[in-house]
């Protein structure tokens, strides 16, 4: 390369980092306390409204609180460390496979036809359901937007939840969540638990519904690889599917694990 094309590299260099440090600036700033959150909120809601966001998801988002116990779950996710054994022994294991396959037997047209449109049959589905909300009987009594927007302004996981973020608040323009939506410590939604990105993405109808829910899920697995037929046990071809919706291994392994009790295979 010539000096005069090293030169022309180093500014352009330079002015690349130039914009990027811009960016880095003008973007709301993560922090591990309650201390800058109204900051945080006031500087997203900006960006929001310069993304398009409506003045009344806007609004919603800046009657949000910081949630400390979301932040306290986040970090007491003990359980996910235990052996197969104490987990499902924890969760109530035991309880999910006898529940789940008296279930199956009730809502037999249902898991049908779930399975002839997504090829996902009974037994992972139920031990979802049973594992996320004990089959609708638990479904969180937190304020959905505060705390996905407390742990979107959380240095820990703030990319991944500032997505979520933008999903609620493209939910609630779109009238499916409300300011006042109710959900567990991390803003997980309805009876099998979703996110709002994954409820943008692969939700059907009303998740507070046990069948759309149920199908929502079906639906997940499918688009993450579900092949109909095929196996969910470690190392068979479904279990990725069942690995993309949760990152713990021992809650997947509990998955396929308890799928399989009520399956019966």
């Amino acid at each position: 390369m010539t000096k005069g094309g090293q030169f022309k590299t180093v500014i352009v260099a330079a002015l690349a980092a130039l914009v990027w440090m811009g960016g880095k600036a003008d973007a709301a700033q993560c922090g591990n306390t309650a201390a800058g959150f109204e900051a945080w909120k006031a500087q997203f809601a900006d960006e929001a409204k310069a993304r398009g966001v409506s003045a009344s998801a806007i609004a919603a988002l800046r009657g949000t609180n910081y949630s400390t116990a979301t932040i306290s779950a986040d970090r007491g996710q003990k359980s996910f460390h235990l052996s197969l054994d104490q987990f499902l022994a924890k969760r109530g294991g035991s309880v999910i496979a006898s529940r789940g396959r008296a279930l199956k037997q009730s809502d037999a047209s249902l898991f049908a036809s779930i399975q002839q449109r997504y090829g996902v049959p009974p037994g992972p589905l139920l031990a979802i359901w049973g594992m996320e909300t004990g089959f609708g009987s638990v479904h969180g009594n937190q304020n959905a937007l505060s705390a996905i927007a407390t742990l979107a302004y959380d240095c820990r996981r703030s990319a991944y939840f500032t997505d979520q973020l933008y999903a609620a608040l493209t939910l609630i323009d779109r009238g499916v969540l409300s300011a006042s939506s109710r959900g567990s410590m991390h803003g997980e939604i309805g009876q099998t638990q979703f996110l709002p990105k994954t409820i943008l993405e692969y939700g059907t109808g009303n998740l507070d519904n046990a069948a759309n829910a149920l199908s929502s899920t079906a639906n997940f697995l499918k688009a993450h690889g579900w092949q109909a037929g095929a196996g969910y046990q470690p190392g068979e071809a479904n279990f990725a599917a069942i690995q993309a919706w949760n990152a713990a291994q021992v809650y997947q392994r509990a998955i396929a694990l308890i799928g399989q009790q009520i399956d019966g295979k």
